[in-house]
């Protein structure tokens, strides 16, 4: 059996040309890798690109009070919507490539529907519990956040389907019908509605922007439903269904708690800083962090690209090509990921002060919190590989290490240094799972995942 190509091109004129061609086109699996993988990060830069006008526009027009509300509402939508769908979302790319490879065509479709119908089920009772728990909690709350709060709920449901459906449809290869939804047209979808609401003279608070991002998700989420259905209709025959939920569980629910840990080490910065610090520090704080997502979006596209290949290699014992691969993908992780950090760096002041004069303030931050992002590219989707080959228990422990290192450390350091803790106890802790992930797939699948060194 033949592997990638994942060897280096030699320095002369014909080597270069060869590369060059080897990027741009080809058939292989490195080749189809990169085109998708490319497809995945030019959404995500764009996507990016509209978030982070959004953002500048939200703080300009929201001042830093409000903006600091909305921030902190937005993320645990962010947090909770990624973790209500029980990990279907990751586990489809496992699921339905050994479906396919095996033949269990009822199974499949079973799946299709019912990992939607479930996830939309249980996000929605658990979405009027928390407003249960908003409402509760209410006199501890911060009088301004208790109504988006409310909203959060509500936007719950529409914000877990469409994971859903990001992770069907990326087990097709449909990387654009996966993300542009969520990235483009929600991001398009907030800009318009509340630049609609300035230009009428609304007053554009806390509550108005979180009443724009709801509608936005529900919206894309429903257009993107519609064109899914449409696609899988034509692309599956018609037959019979089956439901597995219980074996669907039992891959799902390792993999929830390696994405939930994920999530939570991702968070816990600003929902500490919450609350220690002022609203203002806290969206200075996002600012810097959104500036420094195209590195997250490089490992990103290359966790979405080949975590289904990952799982579809494995089904067939087909071990050197898996190795191969996992090379490649790490290796088209770190140089892009180290690339963005040094022009992220150079030209952070600039950026952040398109948020406001005021923001310029977390340009040090930026080096504290690029640490941790460049370190962790260096492995590579490794943790994507294990929940695909059936490691997920030891990899949500640890994630688990990790946050909880997090959450130690913010606590510890966020009180004191704010931003510059919060940024510091991340990167530790990043640099923490990364050892973890490098040292227990080296000792249970015997491969060398760092980006350079000995292999």
């Amino acid at each position: 059996m033949a592997v990638m190509d994942t060897q280096s091109a030699t320095a002369s004129p014909a080597g270069v040309i060869a590369r060059l061609r080897a990027l741009l086109g080809g058939s292989n699996e490195a080749s189809v890798t990169r085109r998708l993988a490319g497809t995945i990060f030019i959404i995500r830069v764009f996507s990016a690109a509209l978030a982070y006008f959004s953002q500048i526009l939200l703080a300009r027009w929201m001042g830093g009070s409000d903006y600091g509300v909305y921030v902190y509402v937005w993320t645990w939508v962010l947090l909770l919507g990624s973790m209500m769908d029980f990990g279907i979302s990751a586990s489809a790319q496992k699921i339905i490539p050994e479906y396919r490879t095996r033949g269990e065509h009822a199974l499949l479709r079973g799946f299709l529907s019912g990992s939607r119908w479930i996830t939309f089920a249980v996000s929605s009772i658990v979405s009027l519990l928390l407003a249960g728990v908003v409402k509760g909690l209410s006199p501890w709350i911060d009088a301004n956040a208790i109504v988006p709060l409310y909203i959060g709920c509500l936007t719950l449901p529409a914000f877990v389907v469409a994971n859903t459906q990001d992770g069907i449809a990326r087990s097709h290869d449909w990387m654009q019908l996966g993300l542009m939804p969520q990235f483009i047209v929600r991001q398009s979808l907030i800009i318009g509605l509340t630049a609609g609401a300035f230009v009428l003279g609304f007053n554009l608070g806390a509550t108005a922007a979180m009443w724009a991002s709801a509608a936005a998700v529900w919206i894309a989420m429903i257009g993107q439903m519609i064109v899914l259905n449409r696609r899988l209709g034509g692309h599956i025959e018609p037959g019979p269904k089956a439901y597995d939920f219980r074996g669907w569980l039992a891959v799902s629910l390792p993999i929830l708690m390696v994405e939930g840990f994920y999530l939570l080490l991702s968070y816990t910065d600003v929902l500490v800083l919450q609350q220690f610090r002022s609203s203002e520090e806290v969206g200075v704080y996002f600012a810097v962090i959104k500036t420094l997502a195209l590195v997250s979006f490089i490992h990103y596209a290359m966790a979405a690209t080949t975590a289904h290949r990952f799982a579809e290699y494995h089904a067939q014992g087909d071990k050197p090509r898996l190795s191969a691969y996992v090379a490649h993908a790490i290796q088209w992780t770190f140089w892009p990921s180290l690339a963005a950090t040094v022009l992220l760096l150079a030209l952070g002041k600039p950026l952040l002060w398109l948020f406001g004069p005021q923001f310029v303030v977390g340009y040090d931050i930026m080096f504290i919190a690029a640490v941790g992002l460049v370190v962790r590219s260096a492995i590579g989707p490794v943790e994507r590989l294990l929940n695909m080959l059936g490691h997920q228990h030891i990899c949500a422990l640890a994630y688990a290490l990790a946050f909880v290192m997090n959450l130690v450390l913010c606590v510890m350091l966020v009180p004191r240094f704010g931003g510059h803790g919060a940024a510091a106890a991340t990167s530790i802790s990043l640099a923490f799972e990364t050892v973890l992930l490098f040292w227990i797939v080296r000792r249970r699948l015997g491969l060398h995942v760092l980006a350079f060194g000995k292999r």
